[in-house]
């Protein structure tokens, strides 16, 4: 197949042409995952449903009852608002995470950070190595102020680490005895060999499906030596399942690694929308 990228076509058929090499990439990408699994130790992933406080679940059923309130006032929740709409969900998801990251009168770490900690503790005492991964590097320093609380040695990856550090930081994580990457999805789902860890974290369930596999990869590839545990971590009756249920129903929109959260969701439906916030 010849595809002719010519003047002005290429803007006006950007969609195309994106759609093209993403399935190219992706069939070729599938082709060579095959080979690869044949080589790997097994990969074992297991989702951690936390519940929320009773403090927690006060307030989070407080703004969500407040987002509910906005959400009906949109007149056109199918064009223009998506913007808005992308706001209120993340307001949800960070106070799935942390409402540290909502309020500044809250001083008691999250109980999902709490399980998270045990999680890594746990790691820490059988000499495993972990690479956790969020999409908010907020919620990724306040992992960090608790590993220095309890003596845990960790590095970080965010989207400010310049390509210097970003190397110097991979290479010791692969040599050292340091327990624990923290890792901006963003910044570091893909392009990392550290296969020095056997455990991955997903702090928080992204829209894309493909982005926290390509993340879990950064463990999981040619390399390996050791079974790989993969951890999700999804509050319970929250926008977190709801968006876990999503990624599963809704896999030929997020099975693609050039999607973003934006385009994903403008590829969903009203009644889609609407069940984010029930």
């Amino acid at each position: 197949m010849c595809l002719a990228l010519v003047g002005t076509a290429v803007a006006a058929n950007s969609d195309v042409v994106r759609q093209y090499f993403g399935t190219i990439l992706l069939a070729n990408e599938e082709e060579y995952d095959k080979e690869v699994l044949k080589e790997l130790p097994d990969k074992i992933e297991q989702n951690m449903i936390l519940p929320f406080s009773d403090e927690e679940e006060k307030i989070y059923v407080a703004n969500l009852a407040k987002v509910n309130e906005e959400l009906q006032q949109l007149y056109d929740i199918e064009g223009s608002d998506k913007m808005q709409i992308l706001k209120m969900l993340t307001r949800l998801r960070q106070l799935c995470l942390e409402p540290r990251l909502v309020y500044d009168n809250i001083d008691q770490p999250s109980s999902k950070l709490k399980a998270c900690m045990e999680l890594i503790k746990t790691m820490q005492e059988n000499k495993q190595k972990v690479l956790l991964f969020s999409s908010f590097t907020s919620a990724l320093d306040l992992i960090a102020e608790e590993c220095q609380k309890a003596g845990i040695t960790y590095y970080m990856l965010t989207g400010s680490t310049n390509k210097e550090e970003r190397r110097e930081l991979v290479s010791r994580f692969q040599k050292d005895d340091t327990t624990l990457f923290l890792i901006s999805l963003k910044a570091g789902g893909t392009g990392l060999n550290l296969t020095s860890a056997e455990n991955v974290i997903h702090y928080d369930p992204w829209w894309n499906i493909s982005a926290e596999n390509q993340a879990t990869d950064r463990a999981y590839r040619i390399g390996q030596k050791n079974n790989v545990q993969v951890y999700k971590l999804i509050t319970k009756d929250s926008i977190e399942e709801k968006i876990y249920d999503l990624q599963q129903r809704k896999a030929t929109l997020t099975d693609n690694m050039l999607d973003t959260k934006t385009t994903f969701i403008s590829k969903l439906s009203k009644e889609d929308i609407m069940n984010l916030f029930e």
